[in-house]
């Protein structure tokens, strides 16, 4: 923040008379403000500098020096001076302790300068001074404390984040940001319930707080999904300004010999899941056929392979990561894309509003984010017909195109040499269950049906990738308060993907989580020739894994319902030479299956962006369904508070019919194409 004036209309003074005006005390404080702005609008950020010490030195009698300090602190950080910045904002604090914005912006600088501890002490600092509450400090407290748990949780401190979250949504339950923050938190820490009401802050305002990403993890509920996705990108993530809409008609390409012009947008284009399921699919774009921009949204990176790679398979690289959401969708924008990919969807470090400025004539949702966006602006979904069935697609915005497979794996991944069970740390003759998701993925429920399965097979264990230590114990006293022995629970440390990838092999069984499945977890699986069980429901995020599954000619792992995924399991455990020919099935098969046919896939991609060219130049892009959400999302969030764990279609779609038609009881809705769509419903 810089504290404004409004800036006068005679031509700004040269410097030498400014500086003299300072010195001899003639410049009003207003005045100070309004030299300075005129420099910095001229691009002479230094002479503001200037301008600013040289005022502060000689008004040190000024009541509103404090002002001074704070603006003179902003210069100096925009010319890169952060300690002198710093100093500012110490002096600025010094003569009025509870200036707010003071206390952020010098938080913020500490934390920029890795000084995490020193950045938090300094916005606690603040918290402490204002118990005296009105609405500006309410505001300002907000501010801090959701900023003290965002670097907490950077930082690992996952339950003093928790708590000190936790005061932010008991400060303004109304205010979803913390509780975004603070439900992911709970689930990385298998604290469970998830959701946890007070006398202050309601089951439905935490729910209502939950982003859709975390949702995925809490409840297999694809209407809600789609519901909170539309709510979340109306509310916080989506709205660009109208007047700046990018929006031009499709450009005539079909026929015409050009290649297309495809644009991916991501964070993770670099050593990341996503980035390892792209890498090849980049490497063999057909360059006639599509010429293939990549905008890179993420944290700048150094030595990494896997960027390195991707940069030098793309026609065009683009590093958007520091220009703001306008900029980089004028960008796009000016480099003509046709069809623009996004790769992130809600995800970390999304984008989501360069989309909004509709910078292509055609905005896809493909392969970063397990869901539908529920947004006016992205046209079309890529899955398949295992993770979205026909008709399964009342549960999506999007028009729905289907690859074979939605997991591109990278055929050319590095795999170290596996190791033995004793060097990774598991027993050499039990039965090895394992998990190698992550931790917010694992629910009570979930938990519940593997230890049923430990109890049912003596002798075997879990492994499971480590967690924080507090994490690891919490699990080991569920298993014992399920009568497991805690050290039948075993933790893989964490390890470079190279050693990773060979030891999972060492396993015998996979066992996926619900609601949110394994996704590249799966395909590493399976690719070092794990079997997985998985029991798919109704969302995008839990019939992921059956998809992998059966692309990789496995079909048989597929469960119907969690009681056939426990029996199973238990099964296999006692029947090993069953569970051989599976491992063989799945050997056998393995460079053939079409989860590894990438070449074909990378091929159907490209079918599909230019099928959504020729229907853009036709006029025939589809408009996103959006009717009757936020009445589904009313429903769904009381559906969803009852804590269902797993529930047939039908049944599932009969809970939400009763909701309908009781809604239409009291005000009559408008028909959709979802489950409201028949006069009899």
């Amino acid at each position: 923040m810089v504290i404004h004036t409004a800036i006068a209309a005679d031509r700004v003074s040269p410097l030498a008379d400014l500086l003299e005006q300072a010195r001899t005390q003639r410049m009003p404080l207003a005045e100070l403000f309004t030299a300075a702005e005129g420099l910095n609008a001229a691009g002479q950020k230094a002479q503001a500098a200037e301008l600013y010490k040289s005022w502060i030195a000689f008004n040190d009698g000024n009541s509103l020096l404090h002002m001074a300090f704070f603006n003179y602190s902003v210069t100096l950080r925009q010319l890169g001076d952060v300690a002198g910045s710093i100093h500012a904002l110490r002096a600025c604090l010094k003569l009025d302790p509870q200036f707010a914005q003071a206390h952020i912006n010098l938080g913020r600088a500490l934390e920029d300068c890795g000084l995490t501890g020193q950045a938090i002490q300094q916005w606690r600092a603040y918290t402490s001074l204002t118990s005296d509450i009105t609405a500006e400090r309410v505001s300002h407290r907000l501010m801090i404390l959701q900023h003290i748990g965002r670097v907490m949780e950077g930082a690992g401190l996952l339950v003093d984040a928790e708590s000190t979250l936790w005061q932010a949504i008991e400060l303004r339950p109304d205010k979803p940001e913390a509780a975004q923050h603070w439900t992911a938190l709970r689930q990385r820490q298998c604290k469970w319930p998830t959701l946890v009401a007070s006398e202050h802050v309601s089951q439905r305002q935490l729910l209502d707080g939950m982003s859709p990403l975390t949702l995925g993890c809490y409840a297999d509920d694809p209407m809600f999904q789609l519901a909170k996705a539309y709510r979340y990108n109306k509310f916080l993530a989506g709205r660009a300004d109208a007047n700046s809409s990018l929006r031009k008609p499709a450009r005539l390409k079909s026929g015409t010999g050009q290649p297309l012009r495809v644009g991916y947008v991501s964070s993770d284009l670099r050593d990341h899941a996503v980035g390892f399921a792209l890498s090849e699919v980049l490497d063999l774009h057909d360059k006639s056929s599509v010429e293939i921009f990549a905008y890179y949204c993420g944290e700048p990176r150094t030595n990494d392979a896997t960027q390195t790679r991707m940069k030098n398979a793309v026609d065009h690289w683009r590093d958007i990561a520091t220009i703001s959401d306008a900029a980089a969708a004028a960008q796009i924008a000016a480099d003509e894309i046709d069809v623009l990919i996004d790769v992130n969807g809600y995800t970390k470090h999304a984008r989501t509003k360069i989309f909004a400025y509709r910078p292509a004539p055609v905005i896809v949702n493909f392969c970063g984010y397990p869901g539908t966006t529920g947004s006016p602006f992205h046209q079309y979904i890529i899955a398949d017909e295992h993770i979205i069935p026909p008709e399964n697609e009342i549960y999506y915005s999007e028009k729905v195109l289907r690859i074979p497979c939605n997991q591109p794996i990278d055929r050319k991944r590095q795999i170290a040499a596996q190791p033995t069970r004793t060097e990774a740390g598991i027993p050499e003759n039990a039965f090895v269950f394992a998990c190698f998701n992550g931790m917010q993925k694992i629910t009570r429920a979930c938990f519940a049906n593997w230890m049923a399965i430990l109890t049912a097979t003596p002798g075997s264990v879990l492994w499971l990738l480590v967690g924080d230590e507090d994490v690891n114990q919490r699990l080991r006293q569920a298993a014992a308060q399920c009568g497991v022995a805690p050290e039948r629970l075993i933790f893989a440390p964490k390890a470079a993907n190279p050693q990773h990838l060979a030891r999972i092999g060492l396993a015998d069984l996979f066992l996926d989580t619900f609601p949110y499945g394994a996704h590249s977890t799966a395909a590493d699986a399976i690719t070092m020739g794990l079997p997985i069980f998985t029991v798919p429901g109704k969302s995008f995020a839990s019939r992921f894994c059956a998809s992998i599954v059966a692309a990789a000619g496995i079909p048989e792992m597929i469960c119907s319902t969690p009681e056939e995924y426990i029996r199973r399991a238990v099964a296999f455990a006692n029947d090993r030479e069953s569970l051989a020919k599976v491992r063989e099935s799945l050997q056998r098969q393995r460079e053939t299956s079409v989860l590894r046919d990438i070449p074909a896939l990378t091929r159907r991609l490209e079918e599909l962006y230019w099928q959504m060219q020729g229907e853009a130049e036709r006029g025939e892009t589809p408009v996103p369904d959006l009717q009757n959400l936020d009445i589904y999302y009313e429903i769904g969030a009381e559906i969803v508070l009852s804590n269902v764990d797993f529930e047939d279609e039908q049944s599932y779609r009969q809970r939400y019919l009763e909701k309908l038609v009781q809604w239409n009881d009291y005000a009559p809705l408008a028909r959709d194409r979802r489950l409201w769509s028949e006069p009899t419903a």
